[in-house]
């Protein structure tokens, strides 16, 4: 491990004491808006629908929204927010990458139209990340709703606490500990990725500097890391090139990633890294001989909501606002 990770694996630790005691009490519910606003589910609903028909790639893009929206500052839609300075969480380098800010407005503005100033983004987020997965073959699962918007957003804040595609397994639970989500929630929400692509970027070093010294990942397996290599040659390699995560399945969500990187060490280094702790291979090696995904479709249901509880803002804090991607400043 290098010496630049050790201030940032000193900070989680002390930030994974302060949250031992759990993520903060959501007031969250299934049905949040059955009075005030019924048809919204099925408002989120149609527009996904919409939406995916005309551009399929944003469906991992919107899961993956919910998922850096909760880990930075907890679900309460901040991830939206804009910043003429450029100091907003969407600035952030994990984020400067992210789509689907555009499909989360066309669904806020259907909302607006019909129940003005009832439905907050965040729950937005993570309706349209459970439509995201369903629409990509995935499970259906319930989502709880009654969050609030937050109108505070720091660039700093997503570099410092989204899991790098770098990180090794001893950095990765220490991320997940702090937002209160264990090993096995480790395991199952990285199922995200069976669906979705990256840029050569984001795994570039495993290919060609892994420890500083021009080497290869030694847990990668030499045939796909050939192939990695065609695609991310050293010089040239960080353009538009896309490579899916989960070869052959890259739109689909299933059991498929869990089979790729017990076979080849995954695409990113922290995929690779679930092979290194006793609970997290053991959960990929178990549904990558599963022959259905119905366990696995359970558990991501439970981890999803588990997630979406994550320091929310609920009752009288926060906002509901009319449009999510409001400028701070």
């Amino acid at each position: 491990m290098s010496r630049g990770r050790e201030p940032r694996r000193l900070l989680l630790l002390v930030l994974a004491l302060l949250a031992a005691a759990g993520p903060s009490a959501a007031e969250l519910v299934f049905g949040f808006y059955n009075a005030t606003c019924p048809i919204a589910e099925g408002v989120v609903f149609a527009e996904m629908r919409a939406i995916l028909h005309e551009d399929p790639t944003l469906a991992p893009s919107l899961l993956r929204m919910h998922y850096h929206d909760c880990f930075v500052q907890g679900c309460d839609g901040s991830v939206m927010l804009r910043s003429r300075r450029g100091t907003a969480e969407r600035d952030a380098t994990p984020n400067r990458s992210m789509r689907g800010f555009d499909a989360i407005e066309r669904i806020k503005a259907k909302l607006e139209m019909l129940c003005p100033l009832t439905v907050s983004c965040a729950d937005i987020i993570a309706m349209a990340a459970r439509d995201a997965v369903h629409l990509s073959e995935g499970p259906w699962y319930e989502v709880e709703t009654g969050r609030r918007d937050g109108n505070v957003t720091v660039a700093e804040y997503a570099a410092n606490d989204l899991a790098p595609p770098d990180s090794n397994i001893v950095d990765v639970k220490t991320f997940f500990s702090v937002k209160s989500l264990n090993s096995k929630d480790i395991a199952v929400l990285f199922g995200s990725h069976s669906i979705g692509t990256s840029h050569c970027a984001a795994f570039q070093k495993r290919l060609y500097n892994f420890t500083g010294a021009m080497d290869q990942d030694p847990s990668l397996d030499a045939r796909y890391a050939r192939r990695l290599k065609k695609l991310c040659p050293r010089a040239g390699g960080r353009g538009r090139t896309k490579v899916p995560i989960d070869p052959g399945s890259g739109f689909t969500f299933d059991l498929s990633y869990y089979r790729h990187v017990l076979a080849t060490g995954g695409l990113f280094q922290s995929d690779g890294s679930l092979l290194h702790d006793a609970a997290t291979r053991g959960y990929v090696e178990k549904m990558a001989n599963a022959s259905s995904p119905d366990e696995y479709y359970r558990d991501f249901a439970a981890a999803m909501v588990k997630m979406g509880r994550t320091d929310v803002l609920h009752g009288s804090l926060g906002e509901v606002r009319a449009t999510c991607g409001v400028f701070v400043d």
